[in-house]
């Protein structure tokens, strides 16, 4: 997608397939040397396709390099909630950048967390250091929407919105999101248990981790 708008892509270092978790050490090397003012995309939790995310240690440290190195911070947090089944945290992240004064944009999906895949709800967040810059982002915003779809389908962010207004709604939501994420989680530990009961060479353990 952002090849397609013109943005020349980059990769940096994220998976280590040895240890079958973060390539720490590789990706902060690679956020280092990148061009500053570049765009650095994370995802907040759930890391799709590796399922391996940063501890909160590890994300200050990342915060340390993207502000030495004058990196510009996107976020995708499309699973919030699907990793711990606790929406504070999984938004650890956005939070700790947030409150580290950072601008940055944030692609937030409702659309697996509430289960309105055919509806593809979502919002767009983008936090500025002022109102100025805030009123030349939302304008410059507004002429994308049009130029896109102009009004978007209202039915999946009207549920979204009602669930996220109304205490009773919200609640509920977060048992589910509980009781979704737990199923998750007991269906990995049960694929663990089986591998390791069968005698499949090597270990198992990241399929939990």
């Amino acid at each position: 997608m952002f090849a397609f708008m013109g943005f020349d892509v980059r990769e940096y270092a994220y998976y280590d397939p040895k240890t079958k978790g973060l390539d720490f050490d590789g990706m902060i090397r690679d956020l280092s040397n990148a061009q500053p003012g570049s765009i650095v995309l994370l995802h907040a939790c759930a890391h799709n396709p590796t399922g391996v995310d940063p501890t909160p240690e590890q994300w200050k440290h990342i915060a340390e390099v993207v502000r030495k190195n004058n990196l510009f911070t996107f976020f995708d947090s499309a699973y919030q909630g699907f990793a711990s089944g606790d929406l504070m945290k999984d938004g650890y992240a956005l939070r700790y950048f947030l409150d580290q004064g950072f601008q940055m944009v944030v692609a937030q999906s409702f659309a697996k967390t509430m289960g309105l895949y055919g509806e593809r709800t979502g919002a767009v967040h983008v936090v500025c250091q002022d109102k100025p810059t805030a009123e030349k982002v939302l304008s410059q915003l507004k002429i994308v929407v049009r130029c896109n779809y102009s009004s978007p389908p209202i039915h999946g962010a009207r549920i979204a919105g009602r669930i996220l207004s109304n205490p009773s709604y919200y609640n509920e939501w977060m048992s589910e999101l509980k009781a979704v994420t737990e199923r998750m989680n007991s269906m990995r530990a049960l694929l663990k248990d089986q591998l390791v009961k069968v005698g499949a060479k090597g270990t198992w353990d990241h399929v939990t981790n």
